[in-house]
């Protein structure tokens, strides 16, 4: 499977759920990261949603989310950011049939 094919997989899983880490004014701290990793541990495939009063662009934000949670920016809409954990992008992007 070639990588924009375990993107595009990522993102018709992604479909069904919804954003459960928002990203505020504050923008992102040390405990915003640790409830991500948190998150990704427990689930490998998270929405965060970026409210529109965040200093910072989206693009920037997933950037610096996906390098400080070890994580991998599947896809990067509007406000929201789809996130999933290194082990399921390399499981998936690897996976030959």
């Amino acid at each position: 499977m070639t990588e924009k094919e375990a993107r595009k997989e990522l993102m018709r899983r992604a479909n069904e759920l919804d954003p459960t880490v928002h990203v505020g004014k504050e923008g992102t701290d040390q405990g915003l990261m640790e409830e991500i990793v948190k998150q990704l541990k427990k689930n490998r495939l998270i929405k965060v949603k970026v409210l529109p009063n965040s200093e910072s662009d989206t693009s920037e934000i997933a950037a610096e989310i996906a390098e400080a949670t070890d994580s991998v920016a599947v896809d990067v809409r509007g406000g929201v950011i789809v996130l999933t954990d290194k082990r399921t992008w390399n499981s998936l992007s690897q996976k030959k049939f």
